[in-house]
């Protein structure tokens, strides 16, 4: 593996980057300014929202590029690059299979803050560790901004207990398992390889200069877009399938484990 031909580093935040505190490592902070020093593009890419994205990496925020909303928003420096809503055609038939079953908690992601419903109530804190800046509704009515993505939460198991629910919607919109607990529904191009493969091409970057790390399958795309694609040892069968290569879990810094090894090969090309 010689990693000292990569331009361009992406990676998932939650069970990749963030602990399972939700935090990102000092270490990772202090790597990063060495990734700075080799001019290495850095994209943070998450079902998160930007905002929430950006509270994560505050300390860089203006050096990176983000990936929100699993693609559905790419932003760099407050500038918007792309920007893909869900189509409105059938919302009402996501509220109703949603309203029909008290245990799956919708988030409607705008650009700017996400829309909780009224009925999740003894959710609110837990969904907001994922969505901070939300406003709570009765109906998807009160929504006036473009919705970018829906997100929805099962306590116990996303696949088992939401997708068998709403796999009708599948030729409509995008359908993706993005965590144990999270189904997005989204646009079809709203996804992370297709925010990946706008940035590699507006920077003249290619596969084989691209390091992707993920962990479920909202990552699938991204990592086909790059040859030295890893999957944490915490990760969903199937992106351990696709990743071409396996790093340690993201509670044994299993990303900063490979930006070690990708500095010390740049390194070594100045020798």
């Amino acid at each position: 593996m010689n990693l000292s031909q990569i331009k361009l580093i992406a990676t998932d935040m939650d069970g990749t980057l963030l602990n399972s505190n939700h935090e990102v490592s000092k270490l990772f902070f202090e790597l990063f300014e060495e990734i700075k020093k080799h001019n290495i593009l850095f994209v943070a890419a998450s079902g998160r929202p930007y905002y929430s994205i950006v509270e994560k990496l505050s300390a860089i925020k203006d050096d990176i590029i983000v990936v929100a909303e699993n693609g559905g928003i790419v932003a760099k420096q407050d500038t918007l690059l792309l920007s893909t809503p869900i189509k409105k055609d059938n919302l009402s038939k996501v509220e109703s299979i949603v309203d029909s079953n008290h245990h799956i908690h919708p988030v409607f992601c705008t650009k700017l803050k996400a829309y909780f419903k009224s009925a999740s109530n003894g959710h609110i804190k837990l969904l907001s560790e994922y969505y901070p800046t939300f406003t709570v509704i009765d109906s998807i009515d009160d929504i006036e901004e473009e919705i970018i993505k829906i997100a929805l939460y099962h306590d116990q198991d996303s696949e088992q207990y939401i997708y068998p629910l709403v796999k009708e919607l599948e030729s409509d919109y995008k359908l993706k398992i993005s965590g144990k607990n999270w189904l997005d529904i989204s646009d079809d191009l709203a996804n992370k390889g297709h925010a990946l493969d706008l940035i590699q091409k507006m920077y003249h970057i290619s596969k084989e200069e691209t390091l992707v790390f993920g962990d479920y399958n909202n990552d699938l795309e991204m990592l086909k877009l790059a040859s030295y694609s890893f999957a944490m040892e915490n990760a969903h069968p199937n992106v351990k399938e696709i990743a071409n290569f396996e790093t340690k879990s993201n509670n044994e810094f299993g990303v900063e484990m490979i930006l070690k090894q990708l500095i010390e090969a740049k390194n070594n090309l100045l020798v």
